[in-house]
């Protein structure tokens, strides 16, 4: 990771470059999830229903609708995931608050974890429907293409969503450096000012001379009386 600061990123309140931001590793394992969903859910949409010889419309894979719903919705909302985590990957910067910097990144670890299992279930049932349909449901191949790329593409997401996860983990396991933080970051509470210290060390320092006198001296000698002149 290539953040100084807490849980991989930069010092609180620091703005991210895009360029840089661009060039992260998590940038584009993010960019091609976008792509691959939008693959996903393009195919069964556009050419993953079929017309074979009636008005009703049956989905390519075994004419299970289940199949091709599953297939959407993954494509859909793996979509607005990844849209979702682009724009919290780039503001993740400013993001003040430790807490609220870990709350972030076990979000991404529980979501993309939980994204590659639906991945790969996405993908073993439309392998496991498109094997059992035959030729016969398909007349000139129709939708053969879409469904072939839907079952590719879910192979591929399970790898980006899964390096996703790792790349959380390691955010994770970074953690965070306190002393980058004061106070107010941590809690959310105002700042508390530290009194001014009177050790040498410290940048205000005030000397006091401490002297004493007693309040009343006290003298020992005999009063003196001078005889008048006459």
């Amino acid at each position: 990771m290539d953040g100084v600061g807490s849980f991989g990123a930069g010092r609180t309140g620091s703005t991210m470059d895009p360029i840089t931001f661009a060039k992260q590793p998590q940038t584009i394992l993010r960019a091609l999830s976008w792509i691959f969903s939008l693959v996903v859910f393009a195919s069964i949409v556009n050419e993953g229903y079929v017309n074979i010889g009636s008005e009703r419309l049956h989905c390519v894979f075994n004419k299970n609708a289940d199949a091709c719903n599953y297939g959407v919705f993954m494509g859909l909302v793996g979509l607005l995931a990844c849209s979702f985590f682009f724009l919290l990957d780039y503001k993740f910067s400013s993001i003040s608050s430790v807490k609220d910097r870990k709350k972030a990144v076990m979000l991404e670890i529980g979501f993309s974890g939980f994204w590659t299992f639906l991945y790969f279930v996405s993908f073993c049932f439309l392998a496991n429907q498109w094997s059992r349909t035959t030729p016969d449901e398909l007349p000139l191949n129709q939708g053969a293409d879409a469904a072939r790329a839907a079952i590719a593409f879910s192979f591929f997401s399970i790898i980006t969503w899964a390096g996703l996860t790792v790349r959380a983990v390691q955010k994770y396991l970074l953690g965070t450096d306190m002393t980058l933080f004061t106070t107010e970051h941590m809690d959310g509470g105002a700042p508390t000012q530290p009194y001014p210290s009177n050790s040498p060390e410290g940048g205000n320092t005030e000397t006091t001379e401490t002297y004493q006198s007693p309040p009343f001296t006290e003298s020992n000698a005999a009063p003196t009386y001078q005889v008048p002149i006459y």
